[in-house]
C-alpha cells in the first residue's frame, strides 16, 4: 500500500459549491475528487480521499497513513490550519510527507489566517491556485 496517498480535508470542506464561491470556487468536494481518482490512475497511485468537520478525525487519518505506509498526505485543514496545535503535533508525529494545500491564498485574506500549524510541520504548501492546487499536490506527492 506503499503507493496510496490520503487526501484529508477538514471543516466546512464539505460546503465546496455553495460556500462563498467567489473565494472557493464552484467546484464540489465530489469534483474535485472525480478529477484526482482520474489523475491517481494515471500515475498509478491509489488515493484515499475523507473529509470531516472534526479535529480528531483528521489527527486519526494522520496517525493511519502511518500505520498503513501511505506515499503521503494532502492536507486542506480548513480552518483548522490556523488553530489547531493537536494538527501540527499529529503530522511532526509521523514519518510521512504531508503537503498543505488550501483553495484560497491564505496570505492574501485576513491577518488571522496568515500562520499555519500545518505548514510549520508540513514538507510543504500550495495555494491559492483553487482545485487545481490538489492535482499540484498529487503531483509533487507521486514524485516523493
Amino acid at each position: 500500500m506503499a503507493s496510496t496517498v490520503y487526501i484529508l480535508n477538514g471543516p466546512n470542506l464539505n460546503l465546496l459549491g455553495t460556500r462563498e464561491p467567489d473565494i472557493y470556487g464552484s467546484e464540489t468536494l465530489d469534483d474535485i475528487a472525480g478529477k484526482l481518482h482520474d489523475q491517481a490512475a494515471a500515475l498509478d497511485i491509489e488515493i484515499e480521499m475523507r473529509q470531516s468537520n472534526h479535529e480528531g478525525h483528521l489527527c486519526d487519518w494522520l496517525h493511519e497513513a502511518q500505520g498503513v505506509e501511505a506515499k503521503a498526505v494532502i492536507l486542506n485543514a480548513g480552518a483548522l490550519t490556523h488553530t489547531s496545535l493537536a494538527l501540527y503535533d499529529a503530522i511532526r508525529a509521523i514519518r510521512v510527507p504531508v503537503i498543505e494545500v488550501h483553495l484560497s491564498n491564505p496570505h492574501a485574506r485576513e491577518a488571522y489566517r496568515h500562520k499555519s500549524f500545518v505548514a510549520m510541520a508540513a514538507s510543504g504548501t500550495i495555494a491559492g491556485f483553487g482545485a487545481v492546487g490538489y492535482e499540484m499536490a498529487l503531483d509533487a506527492a507521486a514524485r516523493l
